[in-house]
């Protein structure tokens, strides 16, 4: 069965037809594959960029708010009084 489908494709002029629109739908198909996963891939990146970009921007205003504190109990007892706490 086989060997009659290998014969017919490699003496026919349809067969060899056939087998070129075949082998040239299995790379289109593959390039779309692989450009899906691709895609997919950067969608990943580009959400791992996001939530960087959030842990770094929570991280700023943390070491902001710590370089305005009071640095002593005279100080925050100052700012207290001042209505500036």
């Amino acid at each position: 069965m086989i060997g009659r489908v290998v014969a017919w494709i490699a003496t026919s002029a349809a067969g060899r037809a056939a087998l070129c629109y075949g082998v040239t739908t299995l790379a289109i198909l593959l390039f779309l594959l692989a450009l899906r996963r691709s895609g997919e891939r950067v969608g990943r990146m580009a959400e791992k960029l996001e939530t960087m970009e959030k842990a770094n921007d929570i991280q700023r205003r943390m070491l902001e708010a710590a370089a305005r504190r009071p640095r002593s109990r005279g100080e925050l007892a100052q700012r207290m009084r001042g209505g500036r706490f």
